[in-house]
């Protein structure tokens, strides 16, 4: 490969392994008791293979246990990296019945990654150095904009739909311009049971290459909200409170502005993965995310229960239907 690390894919034995919702295929080579991981990309080979490298090369640099990149050829599409088996926490939580000790070790290491202090500019192979970007309100519309672009479109004709996404954007405008926290640490934005790993004892983080420097609640709302994972509303308060035990001389602020920032980030995410989770039926023929919808619906009208989401669970209320939440898309 170009880097000079060149692997004979030849003396490999390939087996493919379950992907994500990116443009990615991956795939275990084996070559006697050793094992590394082919990553290929189909579409936007710089985000899921040069940024991802870069990432998680910097990452490692501050001791957090992420893949290392042995080998790469970007212009082909293709890297191969570290293999950290098939454990991840989000299969370990389901096993278990106690699920708070698991997640005090999940908080830790997002306590640990809050801790580095985020470059503007971190060096990488062969293409200079790589910025990265901060959260914006550019950005979380970006995001909450998928429900309106993709979700509401399923049910709604276009007219309907653009009534209710302008309405909604300027009371969006309003919750995102409450956040208190600056924007002033590493978010990893999809820190989440499924993207840990368990390496022999430790926690590896995959996943990384859509990192930013952002508000501080908003990978924990990604933890504690996890869309695949349905924990009581009493664990929830155990690991956001076990969190904020650990954080308030991190974050020296007023605690209820912190639970704030969480809620509006929690709701914000939820409108946002709705809009993924049917982008990706709708555009890639990727249905088995569907199921998962109905149950983001109830963490968006959660986390909405507060006085300053008014607004927003009006509008809402009144266009998207209780028996519309609950409903699986027939495919």
């Amino acid at each position: 490969m170009e880097n000079g690390k060149i692997i004979d894919l030849m003396n490999y034995k390939i087996l493919p392994i379950a992907g994500d919702a990116s443009f990615r295929s991956f795939y275990r080579l084996f070559l006697g008791k050793r094992k590394k991981i082919l990553v290929f990309a189909r579409k936007e080979k710089y985000k899921n293979l040069v940024i991802y490298s870069t990432i998680n090369k910097f990452l490692r640099a501050n001791k957090i246990l992420a893949p290392k990149l042995y080998s790469h050829n970007y212009s082909k599409g293709l890297i191969v990296i570290e293999d950290f088996g098939d454990l991840s926490f989000y299969k370990v939580l389901l096993k278990k019945k106690k699920r708070f000790k698991v997640y005090k070790k999940l908080v830790d290491l997002l306590i640990k990654i809050q801790k580095i202090k985020p470059k503007s500019r971190i060096k990488k192979n062969t293409y200079g150095s790589y910025a990265i970007d901060k959260y914006s309100n550019k950005y979380l519309f970006k995001e909450s904009d998928l429900f309106f672009d993709w979700y509401l479109p399923l049910f709604f004709k276009k007219k309907k739909v653009k009534k209710i996404k302008i309405k909604s954007k300027k009371i969006l405008l309003k919750l995102y311009n409450k956040l208190n926290f600056s924007n002033s640490y590493f978010v990893h934005r999809d820190y989440h049971a499924q993207n840990l790993m368990l390496v022999g004892k430790k926690v590896g983080v995959i996943d990384s290459q859509d990192a930013l420097i952002g508000n501080p609640a908003y990978d924990l709302a990604s933890l504690i909200d996890d869309v695949r994972i349905k924990n009581s509303t009493k664990l929830k308060k155990q690991v956001y409170n076990y969190y904020l035990s650990k954080t308030l001389k991190l974050h020296r602020t007023n605690p209820q502005k912190f639970l704030e920032d969480f809620n509006i980030l929690s709701v914000q995410r939820c409108l946002k993965i709705i809009g993924i989770f049917s982008r990706l039926f709708k555009r890639d023929k990727k249905k088995q995310y569907l199921k998962f919808i109905p149950y983001v619906w109830q963490l968006l009208e959660m986390r909405m229960d507060s006085e300053i989401f008014y607004e927003l669970k009006k509008i809402l209320d009144k266009n998207v239907s209780k028996k519309i939440r609950k409903k699986i898309i027939q495919v």
